[in-house]
């Protein structure tokens, strides 16, 4: 991969954000596509998220915002799409016309992932943060019952309330019912030591899991449900879905390489 002076400057900011492939897949579709640019990974503190976020609108950086910071972002920018204004949560942003417009392409990477596990409901997920938002985006595009599950009973009933003027039909706090599907929207599983986002006894009766959460060999909660004959997937497959369609915004007349991006993500966790 070339860098000179004239490429362009794309970013991933967060805090973690060690962890994050956003830099080998987009790096693998720039290079794939012969683009002069490059993308980099930044850590930033909920303290100064607004300085980083000012600077990349006074320099033209586009990229990618991941925990926990969507929730941030959307209230600092002040052109946002449909989708990223209604979920009050962005993961992608880019400029244009002296601004950065913000977008939330997670609601695509969820469908896709869930659809490849062929996911029924109810649905169950755990976390009320941007990444839930997006979930609860999808739940409404399947018309999916959803059931809510936080450490706090307050975000959760303040996010049920929430999700139900997004226009999700069926949506509760976690009362104990029988799910089909279970999501973890959480940073759990981001470190080795975490406990586990869903807990064991709540997976009954469960067909399908999905960690928003990626790592080598799969998270420690996707492996515990497939050793209970559960159909479960990490977070690479969103990861690579909305990782396409934001690079399509970052260079609107090229089209993401997304096998490219795919293979890249899963050499990384290999490696």
């Amino acid at each position: 991969m070339r860098i000179a002076a004239s490429s362009r400057l794309l970013a991933v900011v967060g805090d973690p954000i060690h962890h994050s492939l956003s830099p080998v897949m987009q790096n693998a579709a720039i290079t794939a596509q012969g683009l002069d640019a490059v993308y980099v990974a930044i850590r930033a503190e909920s303290g100064v998220i607004a300085h980083v976020i000012r600077a990349f609108e006074a320099v033209g950086v586009a990229g990618n915002v991941t925990v926990p910071h969507k929730m941030d972002v959307a209230n600092l920018l002040i052109r946002l799409t449909n989708t990223a204004k209604e979920l009050g949560a962005v993961n992608t942003f880019w400029p244009e016309g002296g601004r950065l417009i913000g977008d939330n392409t997670d609601v695509h990477g969820v469908l896709d992932a869930l659809a490849a596990l062929k996911a029924e409901g109810p649905w169950l997920v755990a976390g009320t943060g941007g990444a839930a938002r997006a979930v609860a985006a999808a739940a409404r595009e399947r018309d999916m019952t959803l059931v809510v599950r936080s450490r706090s009973p307050k975000r959760a009933r303040d996010f049920v309330a929430w999700a139900r003027e997004l226009g999700v039909s069926q949506v509760h706090t976690d009362d104990g019912r029988t799910v089909a599907t279970a999501i973890n929207a959480t940073p759990l599983g981001l470190a080795p030591d975490h406990p586990r986002p869903i807990p064991e006894e709540r997976l009954d009766g469960c067909k399908a899991a999905l960690d928003l959460v990626y790592a080598p060999g799969a998270t420690r909660w996707i492996r515990d449900c497939r050793a209970r004959g559960i159909r479960a997937a990490d977070g690479r497959t969103m990861l690579v879905a909305q990782g396409a369609r934001a690079f399509e915004r970052f260079f609107p007349q090229v089209t993401a390489p997304r096998e490219v991006m795919a293979a890249a993500v899963e050499r990384a966790l290999e490696s």
